[in-house]
């Protein structure tokens, strides 16, 4: 049979795909790409690729972006022609700014038949901007990226897939030479998401503030400061920054983003533009990796921890266990050593920011969100990919309610498909919080800000679970601690019913009571 069938294409396929390490595949079904369906489903009886099959095509690629997320490995998701490519797009935008390995595989009809009426035929090449874009299984090297095949009759024949690497991936190239940092100058260290270690490393070995978001990867340790985000805004400390280190991509907090933009100070950030939220000025300097020439005085630590421990005690004092910073820090606790926590963007992963304690160094909790552009679009199906590619001792999503109805598509799994072991918990305030928070939940946009910022939906979260046949249990937030406690096996849903009324009050009362307890 010759290799240039549909039926090779398909084959040659699997066997690069395996010669990538790749271990999990998603497929969203169809008819044009029925040969890569069929390799697949033989290389998951032969044990080779863990195939996961999903009906919606945007839910299949941010399952794919999960899985890619928290394995560090190649994820492939598979489409047919037409309409089914372009659901791949949000994913594939999120995998470009986050740099996850997510391979975008679209069957394709022969080129023949563009500019014709065929039947669910398109122009697919270059569909997502930013994404490279190949067309030969030659051509794989790595993702993100977005690999198109034109798939011509017969699609598929009775074959035995004789499948098997094609080639081992090559060693990786050594680190470049390393930026080498002076201890002296006055410096915080920034981590953004998925900054890692090397944020919480390079501030140890400082001796230095450490600014971790939570999905930095490096919020643990002594160095890490809660409270940051207040912190920029008290003088005395924030005045006298001389320096900034900066880590992975930092999106979350505006304070983060005025001192990155800062030109009266010395920024180092470890990556390129694409991940330094400003355009950079004169005294950025981009570096592949630093080192630190040895610990600066203690004393600028000490300054920041003091200012801490004052900040977080204020916050702590005005919570009464009912509020979303409440239920942050329940979930925050709930992670225990080996565990996984999947945010979700908007008010839940600001809110964890606020209140989340650093956890003890080496006990390898993952916290991870989607952050490169910072969507509320896949999360479940982002969060249920985590859960299944990561081994863990518990995993918990936390998100609101419209992060949950806007990717509840992610809990249509088959019964044949694997399913993760996961807690859904649901911030459940009937609408967008986060907007109260924000310019327009300002008193002069009070007449419409409730339709076209708000948007109650008013769903009955617990019957949609239901049609999906996944359990769920409304909780307080002073019983979730409890319920988070439990090992459940399987996914299932705690919403948790919170009030949005007084979000920016809340808000504010917080930031007052930190900077009353910051005054001399």
């Amino acid at each position: 049979m010759s290799e240039q069938r549909s039926v090779g294409v398909a084959r040659r396929l699997v066997n690069a795909l395996l010669g990538w390490k790749v271990t999990d595949a998603v497929l969203a079904p169809g008819s044009r790409s029925g040969p890569l369906a069929l390799a697949l489903a033989a290389a998951d009886e032969q044990g080779l690729i863990r195939l996961h099959v999903r009906v919606d095509e945007r839910e299949a690629a941010f399952l794919a972006l999960g899985l890619a997320k928290a394995s560090h490995r190649l994820v492939p998701v598979v489409t047919t022609s037409g309409t089914a490519v372009a659901n791949l797009h949000p994913a594939m935008l999120e995998a470009v700014h986050a740099d996850v390995p997510v391979l975008a595989i679209t069957a394709d009809r022969p080129g023949r038949l563009r500019g014709t009426g065929a039947n669910q035929t398109t122009d697919q090449r270059q569909i997502f901007p930013g994404v490279p874009f190949i067309e030969r299984v030659t051509q794989i090297a790595g993702g993100p990226a977005h690999l198109n095949l034109e798939l011509d009759e017969p699609l598929i024949e009775p074959v035995e897939w004789d499948l098997r690497p094609a080639f081992s991936v090559g060693a990786a190239r050594p680190d470049p030479d390393p930026v080498v940092l002076a201890p002296g100058p006055r410096t915080v260290v920034v981590a953004g998401d998925d900054a890692r270690q090397p944020a919480r490393i390079a501030a140890l070995e400082g001796g230095w503030p450490l600014l971790a978001e939570p999905s930095s990867g490096s919020r643990n340790g002594d160095e890490a400061i809660v409270a940051y985000r207040l912190l920029l805004g008290h003088p005395p400390l924030a005045d006298r920054i001389e320096r900034v280190v900066s880590f992975g991509h930092a999106t979350l907090s505006r304070p983060v983003s005025r001192l990155l933009a800062r030109t009266d100070v010395e920024i180092v950030h470890v990556g390129g533009q694409s991940t330094f939220p400003v355009p950079a000025g004169d005294n950025v300097t981009f570096a592949d990796r630093v080192t630190i020439a040895g610990p600066g005085p203690r004393s600028w630590l000490d300054e920041w921890k003091a200012a801490d421990a004052l900040a977080t005690a204020a916050i702590d004092a005005e919570l009464d266990g009912t509020t979303p910073y409440d239920v942050a820090k329940a979930v925050n606790a709930a992670v225990p050593p080996g565990g996984l926590l999947f945010v979700g963007s908007s008010s839940p992963i600001r809110d964890l920011d606020l209140v989340a304690r650093p956890y003890p160094v080496g006990e390898k909790r993952l916290i991870i969100a989607n952050r490169g552009l910072a969507g509320i679009d896949g999360v479940l199906s982002s969060a249920i990919g985590a859960a299944l590619a990561r081994p863990s001792s518990r995993a918990i999503a936390y998100v609101g309610d419209l992060t949950f109805l806007h990717g509840s598509n992610g809990l249509l799994i088959g019964p044949q498909e694997p399913r993760p072991d996961l807690t859904v918990v649901v911030a459940s305030d009937d609408g967008g919080s986060i907007f109260s928070t924000l310019e327009q939940g300002g008193p002069d946009y009070a007449a419409s800000f409730e339709r076209i910022y708000a948007t109650p939906t008013g769903a009955d979260i617990g019957a949609l679970c239901a049609g999906y046949g996944v359990s769920h249990r409304v909780v307080r937030p002073r019983e979730l601690a409890e319920a988070l406690a439990q090992d459940v096996a399987g996914l299932r849903v705690l919403e948790v019913p919170v009030d949005r009324s007084g979000r920016r009050e809340l808000g504010e009362r917080l930031a007052r009571a930190a900077k009353v307890a910051l005054k001399p």
